[in-house]
């Protein structure tokens, strides 16, 4: 009996009834074969070793692949547990899985002193023990047989995982001397890891549980080529570099205090002047586009959020109720603002002329984020949403959705942000309860999300279970100056908070209808867009953005004057600056100006004052000739326009 196989280009090919993926590769090349690590099977990515018993669409994954990518991690973390396991007789293990770039373990090794010299006799230990290219085998086994497996081997937390599964679906794989609790999949065998650096060290709770023991985290990656591992440590040091938590601290830009509270930023004076140019770009731009603006408390009463479901799905995990002198009186933080827009939007009767109305804010909410997930400004406990919602009659959804697309794809391309990919994020089939409202209405807002998409030609991928708990969404995942992926920007349908909060407007039979509701945020949140743009332009920021947009330098004190007077003419110009008129040498002064990233540095010295003129230097590209001062305003004016 044969199977067929549909393959990515759209023909159909006859095999055998429990073919293996190897097989289907070697059929289709031998090229392919040697660098074929998994198969996706019907959407599910298996072992190549695995029969297919039925008419299946498949894809053969290789490293180009994300799913080759992932199995090749984690299949790199079990030859780190068998390198552990090699080094330190009686480690215990709790989960390895592949992560965005590379893998972790989780293991208990005892109370183990553990340090970097570590590290490298383990990265030794995994690269003797790749060579042997030991197969992974895939077993099913029973819950008894793996019970007793790891009871004797002593490991209390592959038990306890293993007592949460149900019988008749667990697996083990081997490889080598080393057997592991793992549903798969893995790549062929350890030969295909040719290069290996273990990271980083870290401490992690079991389970994510505080009141577990610390299990100690190890971090590492692997590729088939020395040279791509090559590569990727050059990134990982231009990372650094760019970190914004760094560049942040040496260009004055956010500080944090402990008695402030963990992930509450400050914004001192130059990144408060970057935030708010950022603002007054996306107002202009709102007003533009026919926004009104709005301003709404930091607070709410609790059944404002009991109403809109946020309390609900998330007041566990979430700041607390405050609690005021009157009896049973309860507010919240404010986790979202779209509850209170939906109250102002009640504040009068609308009629479908009014619509679509769109309301914006720049409005701080606060998350009780893990403190073990709190990370600079990407991940904190306050920020600010460039928040609006939109309140359309149906048959506007689409049109709406599509102007916030281009508003949206405005501000990318004003900022740099040119590699991007559309993400459709969608339910969960497998668990509805996660979300609320009818399936007839998510199946709307799902296809006039894809439809808008399609319309303005964006390339879009659909994934399952992303979409917010009331509505499915658009999100644009950018993809900054070294590569790396981030979330920025989001457009939401939702059909369930008009519903929840009885929104209605008086349509053209006279008769009430239910608006829909359109979330959208084209930076998401200031403080996370603000770290992304720093580690992307490396702080190198437009000059329209740049808190210090020129620095003026005397050669010395006799030119102080001079130098004053320049300032100040720029400041009359609304130029922004400084006048770093110290008692140091010009070489430093040059220095200090290019470390703080400042575009333009005008230089005054006797020959300067002379001729009524400034020496100008650009950052990173040095000496720009002298020129009069009236010039270089109205050069610097046609550089510095802000994007319209």
């Amino acid at each position: 009996m044969n199977v067929k196989i549909s393959l990515p280009d759209g023909s159909v090919r006859e095999y055998p009834q429990g073919v293996k993926g190897s097989d289907i590769a070697s059929s289709i090349s031998e090229g392919l074969a040697r660098v074929a690590l998994a198969i996706e099977v019907n959407g599910e990515v298996r072992d190549l070793a695995r029969p297919i018993d039925q008419d299946a669409s498949i894809k053969i994954l290789t490293w180009n692949d994300k799913g080759g990518k992932s199995t090749f991690w984690h299949s790199s973390a079990h030859l780190l547990a068998e390198a552990l396991e090699a080094l330190y007789p009686g480690v215990k293990f709790g989960i390895g899985p592949a992560i965005d770039n590379g893998f972790y373990y989780d293991v208990d090794l005892g109370g183990r002193a553990f340090g970097e010299e570590d590290l490298v006799a383990i990265e030794a230990k995994m690269k003797e023990l790749a060579k042997k290219d030991s197969v992974y085998t895939r077993r099913d086994v029973s819950k008894a047989e793996a019970l007793d497996f790891f009871t004797k081997k002593g490991d209390e937390y592959k038990q306890e995982l293993i007592s949460d599964l149900k019988d008749g679906s667990i697996t083990f794989y081997e490889q080598g001397n080393f057997t592991d609790l793992c549903k798969g999949p893995h790549i062929p065998n350890t030969g295909f890891i040719k290069a290996v650096k273990l990271l980083n060290v870290a401490g992690a709770y079991w389970r994510g549980n505080e009141k577990n023991k610390m299990l100690t985290r190890i971090y590492g990656i692997t590729f088939p080529k020395q040279k791509e591992l090559e590569e990727y440590l050059h990134l990982l040091e231009e990372a650094k570099k760019r970190d914004h938590r760094k560049l942040g601290k040496e260009l004055d830009l956010f500080a944090f205090s402990e008695k402030v509270g963990m992930g509450l930023p400050l914004w001192l004076p130059k990144g408060t002047i970057l935030r708010e140019r950022l603002e007054q770009f996306m107002r202009k731009a709102q007003i533009k586009a026919g926004y009104d603006p709005v301003v709404t408390p930091h607070i709410g009463g609790k059944s404002l959020y009991v109403t809109s479901g946020h309390y609900e799905k998330y007041g566990k995990d979430s700041f607390q109720p405050i609690h005021t002198p009157d009896e049973g009186e309860e507010f919240l933080l404010k986790p979202m603002n779209c509850p209170h827009h939906c109250e102002i939007y009640k504040t009068r009767p609308r009629s479908y002329r009014d619509l679509p109305i769109r309301l914006a804010e720049f409005g701080t909410v606060y998350r009780y984020e893990q403190s073990g997930e709190l990370h600079g400004l990407t991940r904190v406990r306050g920020f600010t949403q460039d928040d609006a919602h939109i309140f359309c009659r149906p048959d506007q959804v689409k049109e709406e959705f599509i102007k916030v697309i281009d508003l949206v794809l405005h501000v990318f391309k004003s900022l740099g942000f040119e590699n991007y990919t559309a993400q459709v994020s969608l339910r969960d089939p497998e668990n509805k309860t996660k979300y609320i409202g009818e399936d007839h209405l998510w199946e709307r807002a799902e296809r006039e999300i894809q439809e808008a998409a399609d319309e303005r030609g964006l390339k879009t991928v659909a994934v399952q279970g992303e979409a917010a708990f009331y509505g499915p969404k658009l999100d644009f995942m950018v993809k900054d100056a070294l590569g790396r992926s981030w979330q920025l920007g989001t457009i939401q349908v939702d059909y369930q908070l008009p519903q929840r909060f009885e929104l209605e407007y008086v349509g053209s039979d006279n008769q009430k209808h239910r608006p829909v509701m359109i979330h959208r945020a084209p930076f998401g949140s200031l403080e996370r867009f603000v770290a992304v743009l720093i580690e992307h332009c490396a702080g190198n920021f437009p000059l329209w953005l740049a808190p210090d947009q020129i620095a003026v330098l005397p050669i010395s004190e006799r030119f102080n004057d001079y130098a004053k007077m320049v300032y100040e003419k720029l400041k009359e110009e609304d130029i922004r600056g400084l006048l770093d008129d110290r008692d140091e040498k010009i070489g430093r002064k040059i220095r200090d100006a290019e470390t703080k990233k400042i575009p333009y540095m005008l230089i005054v010295g006797e020959k300067e004052v002379a001729e009524e003129k400034v020496a100008v230097r650009k950052h990173g590209q040095g000496d720009q000739g002298s020129v009069l001062l009236d010039e270089f305003v109205k050069n610097f004016r046609i550089e510095c326009a802000a994007p319209r």
